[in-house]
């Protein structure tokens, strides 16, 4: 369901599908028998930042931030502006909750390169953890004005305004990201969501019965179906 955590799983998917670019779907033991090999390597090229970047992409997938935060770290002495250093460093530290470092890292990354999206809602993600739901508002709402064409952008702005009850206004956004991935099963249903809370029930219906028809499998739909019983 996409609700309180879609930033949270959003940033995840992007990191996943940036390191599958070059995982080759390789086994934790090959992971680490390549960070083996590039031990070896680095022993013999200390300064090169392509072989630390690929260490710590080899960390990240054997889930040792700590490791990774090293090599990234070691890589921002090498180069201080390195937008992959800062980016994957943010994720990391996010997943050991040092939540300020990674909200410093987001600010470094995006005072360098303004306009990415993924970087934004990272930010506001870490922004949310760290309770700064204000702060968080203000950034979803960057999004959406640089991004207006992105479902992402109002997906993320609409779990927001939903976490904290702001039903209308996260009606409005869900309705933006349907209309840019009308056939997008889990925005219907997290729009189905708020219908309910709100005890818009024939509405609530409608929203599961036009991604029924968009292809979706009803039985997909069948914890939201059940609470208009």
């Amino acid at each position: 369901m996409l609700k309180v955590g879609f930033l949270a799983r959003l940033v995840c998917l992007v990191l996943l599908v940036s390191l599958a670019e070059s995982a080759s779907g390789q086994t934790p033991k090959e992971w680490r028998d390549s960070i083996s090999v590039l031990i070896q390597q680095l022993d013999q090229h200390p300064n090169s930042i392509d072989l630390r970047l690929k260490k710590a992409e080899a960390n990240i997938n054997l889930s040792q931030y700590d490791y990774a935060i090293d090599e990234y770290s070691k890589v921002l002495k090498l180069d201080d502006k390195n937008l992959a250093a800062l980016y994957f460093r943010a994720f990391c530290h996010t997943q050991l909750r040092h939540y300020d470092m990674a909200r410093a890292d987001y600010e470094a990354f995006l005072a360098i390169q303004p306009e990415h999206l993924e970087a934004h809602l990272g930010l506001a993600h870490v922004l949310q953890l760290l309770g700064r739901k204000a702060d968080a508002t203000d950034e979803l709402n960057r999004c959406v004005l640089l991004f207006p064409d992105s479902a992402d952008a109002y997906a993320a702005r609409a779990a927001h305004e939903t976490q904290l009850q702001q039903y209308d206004a996260a009606l409005y956004d869900w309705d933006e990201a349907l209309r840019l991935k009308p056939s997008d099963a889990s925005l219907a249903a997290s729009k189905a969501d708020v219908l309910i809370k709100m005890e818009k029930w024939r509405d609530a219906r409608q929203t599961l019965d036009n991604a029924v028809k968009q292809g979706t499998p009803r039985a997909a739909l069948k914890e939201w179906y059940d609470k208009l019983k």
